[in-house]
């Protein structure tokens, strides 16, 4: 019988690689707790009308990548693509908007599921660390947002980063901008992939983020959002700059970076890193001030992004950054003979009970293979106990790293451990 393989476009996260998701999960907590962003958790899967309405009938996601379903009840479900939708949702629903401290400041951090075709960070099941201010609209909170992803990054090594922000503008400056776009393509729309035809009407802005007619001449001519702004999205937009000139975070604004989701406006941005593969996206992110209403909720502009763990990583290894690994064992108990067994078993609980990680050998090896297996977790001591400690209520702490050894008494094993332990740190 054949094994079975894991579904394509997944991945199992073996315990050499887990300390590194570790490792930046914990930099991702830690950053948006500096930055007063409390953590939610929403469902993996949701209503597939959550997503028609809160990602966009247009957009690539809803067409093409959503792992949908029916349920017995014949209600139809969907793995969760993205987080924000679930996150307004969840705001809504919870009437978050009702609460004394605003704007609603939260994160996520979670697996998300698009059928996609695999490559190079990019994954049928991928996994999102993402932050949504959800109550003010005020330019701070928009720097606020892009200073905790650039900070974010930062902190987990990364150096090549590139920030690149644009304004799509307030409703009115978008319907302008849509009446221009389908002016400039409508003549030549014959030229374009399907999907291109099928959007010029309905979301011609969509047009700008196809990926297969990007080197369409029309794509480098088609009219900029930043010519059809009014009066206050351009004040919006410089306020923003302002502020992260202020906080001293370069940007580069590119008037043809629009997003993939059809619930931004106004300030949008993305932070790429070094290259891996065809793939240089790090992170994406923006205003959304009507998807709250969109859901059912009351005004209430929000702000947000999400970045993928894998490309971080994948970010981390381009840039050559050294990446954590699987920690080493404070001590390890090698005993000699079958009267050792219980004691060793007892000095194992009382070690941990204390806060020290530490193992044995359950396989019944030789010493010789015990003291191989100490070495092959890095152990920083071994603790010897044969028939003869056993007798004398001693054990044998050997310092791995300088070979001494010692006989200490099992009363005094937490204390003597706890000291040779600080020592070497």
């Amino acid at each position: 019988m054949n094994p079975i393989q894991i579904p394509r476009g997944t991945q199992d996260l073996l315990p050499q690689v887990t300390p590194i998701w570790q490792f930046i999960e914990k930099q991702a907590q830690e950053i948006c707790r500096l930055y007063n962003y409390q953590e939610i958790r929403t469902p993996i899967f949701e209503s597939t009308d959550l997503f028609l309405r809160g990602v966009g009938d247009t957009t690539d996601i809803v067409q093409k990548e959503m792992y949908s379903f029916e349920d017995r009840g014949g209600r139809s479900l969907t793995l969760r693509p993205e987080g924000t939708a679930s996150v307004v949702r969840s705001y809504v629903q919870e009437k978050m908007y009702g609460q004394p401290n605003q704007p609603t400041k939260l994160y996520y951090i979670g697996p998300m599921f698009r059928y996609e075709r695999p490559q190079a960070g990019r994954y049928r099941q991928f996994f999102q660390f993402g932050v949504e201010a959800i109550g003010a609209l005020n330019p701070a909170v928009d720097a606020e947002v892009i200073s905790l992803a650039m900070s974010f990054y930062k902190n987990i090594g990364l150096t090549e980063l590139k920030l690149v922000i644009n304004s799509l503008g307030d409703k009115e400056s978008r319907l302008r901008h849509r009446e221009a776009l389908i002016n400039h393509f409508e003549p030549s729309i014959g030229e374009f992939c399907s999907d291109c035809q099928s959007r010029l009407h309905k979301n011609p802005l969509r047009i700008l983020d196809c990926k297969q007619d990007h080197d369409h001449p029309l794509m480098k001519t088609a009219p900029s959002i930043l010519e059809f702004l009014n009066e206050e999205s351009k004040n919006y937009f410089e306020q923003v700059k302002s502020l992260l000139d202020q906080i001293g975070i370069q940007y580069v604004v590119d008037p043809t970076l629009v997003r993939g989701l059809d619930y931004y406006n106004h300030t949008t941005f993305e932070i790429m890193g070094a290259s891996f593969g065809s793939i240089s996206t790090l992170c994406g992110g923006g205003r959304y001030n009507g998807l709250v209403q969109e859901l059912g909720g009351p005004e209430s502009p929000g702000i947000g992004f999400a970045l993928s763990i894998e490309r971080a990583i994948l970010a981390l290894e381009a840039e050559g950054k050294a990446l954590p690994g699987v920690q080493a064992l404070d001590a390890f108990v090698v005993s000699m003979g079958e009267p050792t067994e219980e004691k060793a078993l007892s000095i194992l609980y009382r070690l941990r009970q204390a806060g020290f990680s530490v193992d044995k050998d359950y396989m019944d090896r030789k010493m010789k293979a015990q003291m191989k297996q100490a070495d092959r977790f890095q152990s920083r001591f071994v603790l010897l106990l044969g028939e003869e400690e056993l007798e004398k209520q001693v054990i044998n702490v050997k310092n791995m790293e300088t070979g001494e050894q010692e006989a200490v008494n099992w009363d005094d094993l937490i204390t003597y451990l706890e000291r040779q332990l600080r020592r070497n740190q």
